[in-house]
């Protein structure tokens, strides 16, 4: 099991190659908590011991199988809810799995890139995070945390993947800006002198600070100041984050 995490979400793995399963809690780890599985089978006990936020599952497996896993865990009124991601090949993807399969978080071809695993399964994990903050919130309605423990980056994508509607608050030495969501889309962003994208991109780049979510306030604003889609402005700002270290960079070696 990996180091505890700051989300306290815990991801159930389930493979039996042990070199994927390595890979994958190296990948993961400070994500959150990663428990393993050798097979199914062994999947299976472990989620009716103690069920997991989550579950990435290889889908060919020996003796009880990724689809087999998935359907007796649907079956289970305790843990038909858990969300579930599939590893398998292309074409177990489009034949056998996407076409009998509902409920599926995400499918994951295989082969892949460790990195590319960890992205795809980090937006679902700080989704849970996100909704388990929701369910301790102080006051009903409003979420508070701070950015060291869920970046802007983070947010931002567990709110469009959520489809959410809110009013988010960052404050960040002193400095404010406030973003409104409408069915997880960033239509307004105001804050450190600016407004719209550059307000978005400007606020991305804190790394400490506090942040608050208000699903109370999400009329707060009927203005659009933005001009991208959350996808288009997380790429974006990311785009631009990559140009300004590559001419740091170049002013480096001069």
């Amino acid at each position: 099991m990996s180091a505890a995490s700051k989300s306290g979400i815990t991801l159930l793995v389930a493979d039996d190659n042990p070199l994927v399963r390595n890979l994958i809690v190296k990948g993961l780890e400070g994500a959150c908590e990663v428990a393993i599985a050798a097979d199914g089978a062994d999947a299976l006990l472990r989620v009716i011991d103690d069920p997991p936020d989550a579950i990435l599952c290889d889908y060919k497996m020996p003796g009880l199988d990724g689809r087999q896993l998935f359907e007796k865990l649907r079956g289970r009124e305790a843990t038909r809810h858990i969300p579930f991601l599939f590893m398998a090949s292309r074409a177990d993807i489009e034949e056998r799995l996407r076409p009998m399969v509902d409920g599926v978080e995400e499918f994951i071809t295989k082969p892949f890139l460790v990195k590319d695993l960890v992205r795809v399964t980090k937006k679902v994990l700080d989704r849970l995070h996100l909704e388990k903050l929701q369910k301790h919130a102080s006051r009903p309605g409003v979420i508070q945390g701070r950015l060291e423990e869920m970046s802007m980056i983070d947010l931002m994508q567990s709110l469009e993947m959520g489809q959410k509607s809110c009013r988010l608050i960052v404050q960040n030495q002193g400095e404010r800006a406030e973003l409104y969501f409408a069915s997880g889309q960033c239509r307004d962003a105001k804050g450190a002198g600016l407004e719209g994208d550059e307000a978005v991109y400007k606020v991305l780049l804190w790394t400490a600070g506090e942040f608050e979510i208000d699903f109370n306030a999400a009329n707060g604003s009927t203005r659009t100041t933005t001009t991208r889609n959350t996808t288009g402005l997380l790429m974006e700002a990311m785009r631009l984050m990559d140009e300004a270290s590559q001419r740091a960079d170049a002013v480096e070696t001069q």
